[in-house]
């Protein structure tokens, strides 16, 4: 079954398959996971399915499967642009067009990205769509933060939850679809991207965030350092990174964090070329401030997940990362 392709998330696909071969999908889902775990995949799946014509959709190989995996299904309709919310006039416009019959199967299906970017009158349109729309049509709401959503409109989906795959999944995943990489460069690459796939094929197709490193390596020689003021004057220049962008910093500044502690006792760091001269010298700190920097950060990485602000984060990690 093309559901298969979803790395990990094992309990999610046997939900879902157990849906499918009984009373079938839902007309609503809510999709939620960090930026890159996958709920844009998931999402085309099940479009798929909701469009398959063969005997067990997602089939993958029926032109409905074909045409939605591809990107070119005329039911299939992606709204909202990359880190924007619909606006209330997009929403009403989408309202208006659930309303014209699919047109080539039995359903129609509405993927909306950034759904905890729209405000409280776009999703109220959106929730006269989920409480009155026809039944062919069917909504996937795609979100890094469920709580930002309207419980009105959390009430009327069913909540798919993508999590950060294991080590061994995520290399598995990686080496079938890069082959043609270096089998260090992908383990390297699968072992740094903390579960979350979208980093690691990022950086492997070229696309890695050079800000987000660059980044990371700075918060720890800033760290080792031990100036208070320098920690500060970095952490006013984060107050103007996007949110997306602060989790992902976090991010890489918590594995780089961690391979300071392995460092520290004796074991292999993950972490290579210029990030290694900064994981080197933060692992000379005290093993009780690297924990408690480690801990600072896990924290504001959940914190990421909720309607936090890039300048309470930015806040939060110099007041508390900065031991005197």
């Amino acid at each position: 079954m093309l559901l298969d392709t979803l790395a990990g998330n094992a309990a999610l696909k046997e939900q879902l398959s157990a849906r499918m071969k009984g009373r079938g999908l839902s007309h609503a889902y809510l999709i939620s996971g960090p930026e890159g775990s996958g709920k844009r995949t998931l999402a085309r799946l099940l479009s798929a399915a909701m469009v398959c014509t063969g005997a067990q959709a997602p089939c993958g190989t029926c032109p409905g499967c074909r045409k939605t995996m591809g990107g070119i299904h005329p039911d299939v309709i992606w709204a909202g642009e990359e880190g924007k919310g619909l606006t209330v006039n997009q929403a009403r416009e989408l309202r208006t067009d659930a309303y014209v019959r699919p047109n080539e199967g039995e359903r129609k299906v509405y993927i909306i990205q950034n759904a905890q970017a729209m405000n409280a009158a776009a999703q109220n349109a959106l929730l006269k769509l989920l409480e009155e729309g026809p039944a062919y049509a069917a909504f996937l709401l795609l979100t890094d933060n469920p709580g930002a959503v309207l419980t009105t409109i959390r009430s009327r989906c069913e909540a798919l939850k993508l999590s950060p795959v294991s080590p061994k999944e995520a290399e598995d995943y990686l080496l079938r679809r890069y082959s043609d990489k270096p089998p260090e460069e992908v383990h390297q690459k699968a072992a740094a991207c903390g579960g979350i796939l979208g980093r690691a094929v990022r950086e492997l197709e070229g696309q890695g965030d050079d800000a987000v490193q660059a980044g990371g390596r700075t918060l720890l020689a800033l760290l080792a350092k031990g100036d208070e003021l320098s920690m500060a004057e970095w952490c006013v220049t984060l107050e103007k990174w996007d949110r997306e962008s602060m989790g992902r910093l976090l991010a890489r500044a918590q594995l780089l964090l961690r391979d300071a502690l392995v460092t520290q006792g004796g074991g292999k760091a993950i972490s290579g070329g210029e990030d290694a001269a900064a994981v080197l010298r933060a692992a000379q700190l005290p093993a009780k401030r690297l924990l408690s920097a480690v801990d600072t950060v896990e924290q504001l990485c959940a914190a990421v997940q909720f309607n936090v602000s890039s300048a309470h984060l930015a806040g939060a990690l110099c007041a508390r990362l900065y031991t005197p």
